[in-house]
């Protein structure tokens, strides 16, 4: 299991951020998150309807199944806080995360970026965002992606085409890393 702590700063203490392969038991809480409705507005690209169990069960099961996916559930001081993967359904090879509310704005989610980074090395490695997540975007910049474009597409979160930025890892002409 991958894992870092957060630098002290002026805490006593500091989060671990740790990833691990997911299990069954992650879940509930992956369901959980995917509810609120603030984090389907910002991720906008979600399920039709986030309360679909069946949907839910559906899509990770495939996901789970695909050995294409690499997939890494996301801890913060052994709590299951989301995930971070890779996929190439649409194409070129992707990246995806979600964290769950409670874990914004603590630099969880770029120093998970970032470890699975680590593990997953393939280049080029594109992201899409949706233009008005700045703080999405900028885990994403932290972790070296750079804009490489501008797309448009129909976002089940807002019910309505959204403007997004594709963003890039690494050069095609890296030969894969």
């Amino acid at each position: 299991m991958a894992e870092r702590e957060a630098p002290k700063g002026g805490n006593e203490w500091a989060l671990k951020v740790a990833l691990r392969p997911p299990v069954a038991a992650d879940l509930p809480t992956f369901f959980a998150q995917q509810l609120d409705p603030e984090a389907n507005w910002m991720a906008a690209f979600t399920a039709k309807n986030p309360a679909d169990r069946t949907a839910f069960d559906a899509h990770w099961a495939k996901i789970m199944a695909d050995e294409g996916i690499e997939i890494q559930t996301i801890l913060v001081d052994g709590r299951v806080a989301g995930y971070v993967l890779s996929h190439g359904w649409f194409g070129p090879l992707e990246i995806s995360y979600w964290l769950g509310r409670e874990f914004w704005g603590q630099g969880i989610a770029t120093r998970a970026l970032s470890l699975f980074l680590e593990r997953q090395e393939t280049r080029p490695l594109h992201a899409r965002v949706v233009k008005d997540n700045v703080a999405s975007r900028r885990v994403l910049e932290k972790c070296g992606f750079r804009l490489a474009g501008e797309d448009k597409g129909f976002a089940n979160g807002r019910g309505e085409e959204v403007e997004e930025y594709i963003l890039t890892l690494g050069r095609a002409d890296d030969h894969g890393k």
